[in-house]
């Protein structure tokens, strides 16, 4: 095909984008509707998702007393095998007079007459990559030789995982169940304005013109209508989300709830809105017409 072919081409699929004007705003405004109940369904899934690792690593945490018998010293040099141990991510020595401070900050003053320093054991706190294996490494843990006792929260860690499990299946089934039905009203939606030039396609087959050349510009304005109505949703999903964390969410400051900031989630956002809009639109021009072809 030759360059001037190609340039018309290209220059009647935008042609087309303005000649039909109703209809090639309604088709990116459908696909904008779909696109930004995708984004904020997505979005609401990686926020929960956020907030159970959040709660996991405040859980992911366990607690191994040393051995009464061993001094000062010798408890300190347990820290490389603790850290040796297999999922442990990190370990911090804590001796029996900060851990009675620390149950002072935290409890009723009422039961220091009865507790003393000498309750306390000096202890490692161990900081855990995977909560997943949290029962595993306190086994291990307690075959260090000097480790008296570990104190791990189990049914904390076994909740989480169920938790961060079913809002994963639960996620993936709707999120496939919206991709599919966004799909099929963006597809139609360009079918629906295809229809309306299908006199113009009739005449262009008839004086001669091939499939491919009839074809090529609809695939351009459906190209161009999908990148636009998935950087129109793009932008809209952006302010949305915005209001909604500065509005509605301002008053949880403070608490456990915390919204992803979405700098964080902006380019992978927009790659899928542009290749959605791409896919939907070179797929609905291309096969809205097939129909046509058949004269």
């Amino acid at each position: 095909m030759k360059l001037n072919s190609i340039g018309y081409l290209i220059k009647s699929g935008f042609k087309g984008i303005f000649s039909h004007g109703l209809m090639s705003f309604a088709t990116v405004a459908i696909i904008m509707a779909c696109l930004i109940i995708m984004g904020a369904f997505s979005l609401l899934v990686v926020n929960i998702n956020d907030m159970i690792a959040g709660l996991e690593d405040e859980s992911n945490v366990v607690v191994a007393f040393i051995d009464e018998n061993l001094s000062r010293e010798e408890a300190i040099a347990l820290e490389p095998s603790i850290l040796a141990v297999p999922n442990v991510d990190s370990a911090e020595f804590v001796t029996r007079e900060e851990a009675a401070e620390d149950f002072q900050a935290d409890y009723d003053e009422a039961l220091f007459d009865v507790i003393t320093d000498d309750t306390f054991r000096d202890r490692y706190v161990v900081q855990l990559q995977d909560i997943s294996l949290m029962e595993q490494t306190r086994t291990d843990l307690y075959a260090v030789d000097g480790v008296a006792k570990v104190n791990a929260h189990l049914e904390y860690a076994e909740g989480f995982i169920t938790a961060r499990n079913i809002v994963s299946v639960i996620s993936l089934i709707l999120i496939v169940i919206l991709i599919v039905v966004s799909f099929f009203i963006m597809t139609n939606t360009i079918k629906l304005a295809t229809f309306t030039r299908r006199e113009e396609i009739a005449i262009m087959k008839m004086v001669g013109a091939s499939n491919g050349f009839i074809r090529c510009p609809f695939i351009v304005e459906g190209l161009v209508l999908g990148l636009l109505g998935g950087a129109l949703a793009f932008l809209a999903e952006w302010g949305l989300y915005g209001l909604v964390s500065s509005r509605l969410l301002g008053g949880l400051t403070g608490t456990f709830f915390s919204v992803v900031p979405f700098a964080d989630v902006c380019w992978p956002l927009l790659a899928a809105f542009l290749g959605v809009g791409v896919l939907v639109g070179v797929f609905g021009g291309s096969s809205a017409i097939r129909n046509y072809l058949k004269v």
